[in-house]
């Protein structure tokens, strides 16, 4: 029963696939061939661990307070523990506040990458657009994110092609 599944699956996908064009293209080799792409992501790596010495110098300053508070604790009052607490607790806040600031869900890194990598993103989207409308073909896979490609014709890959058609020679 089992196999009689698994054959059927595999007819009807051939009978939907009957007739298509595809071409495959691999986004790891053309981003490594454009300049500017390297470029950005040089300096959002430059960013991304100078923000990170910024986050780490603020929280080895709370773990120095807390050192401190530790040992000092008990020459204090109650009321200058209860300072000392919340001076701690408020630098370790300002660093988890960093980190969600620079590295979060919308942070600056994110903005960053979207100014820097976004453009040369639609360049490529549009000479994929351009290509797959050339070429009359009704999909254009990437190899690099599709593991689970087995064996494509080489004559399928429009990598070359499309570094082309963004101004990049081989």
């Amino acid at each position: 029963m089992r196999k009689a599944i698994v054959i059927l699956f595999i007819l009807s996908l051939c009978c939907m696939t009957h007739g298509q064009k595809y071409a495959v293209v691999d986004m790891e080799y053309v981003l490594k061939q454009i300049p500017a792409y390297e470029t950005a992501n040089d300096q959002l790596a430059q960013i991304s661990k100078k923000w990170q010495r910024e986050i780490e110098t603020i929280e080895a300053e709370a773990k120095t307070m807390e050192r401190n508070y530790q040992t000092e604790m008990v020459f204090l009052s109650d009321e200058m523990k209860r300072q000392r607490a919340a001076a701690i607790v408020a630098k370790e806040k300002e660093a988890t506040d960093l980190k969600k600031h620079y590295f979060g869900p919308g942070g600056e890194l994110d903005k960053k990458r979207e100014a820097l990598i976004k453009p040369i993103q639609d360049e490529i989207y549009n000479a994929l657009k351009e290509l797959c409308e050339q070429h009359k073909c009704q999909m254009i896979l990437d190899k690099s994110s599709a593991p689970h490609i087995v064996y494509m014709a080489p004559k399928l890959d429009v990598s070359d092609e499309l570094l082309l058609k963004l101004g990049y020679s081989k």
